[in-house]
């Protein structure tokens, strides 16, 4: 099976990291919460962590690879002042700017 679609998020964070078991049907993330997040992968969606922070979703139908992908950034979106969280790669955030003194 050759993956035609691909998608790719990055944990924008200290201490933010994901990892997936050997056969990717699980996805398991620390993202700010007191406990591991993890996520049973629907059958057609692969997914591989490459480094701790990058995730990369592959598939043959680009519905279930992106849908797959929606549903890990519902865990931890990203901050609007610091930029926190799960967010696609070509994704840019606009952050706030904070209180002034």
């Amino acid at each position: 099976m050759e993956a035609k679609f691909l998608r790719f998020s990055e944990i924008v964070g200290v201490g933010y990291k994901a990892s997936t078991n050997a056969q990717g049907s699980i996805l398991s993330s620390k993202s700010g919460f007191s406990r591991e997040i993890r996520l049973q992968v629907t059958p057609p969606v692969r997914v591989s962590c490459l480094k701790p922070n990058p995730i990369r979703r592959t598939g043959m139908d680009h519905r279930k690879v992106t849908q797959f992908a929606a549903i890990v950034r519902s865990c931890k979106p990203p901050e609007v002042f610091k930029g926190k969280g799960i967010q696609y790669r070509s994704e840019i955030i606009r952050k706030k700017q904070g209180k002034k003194k």
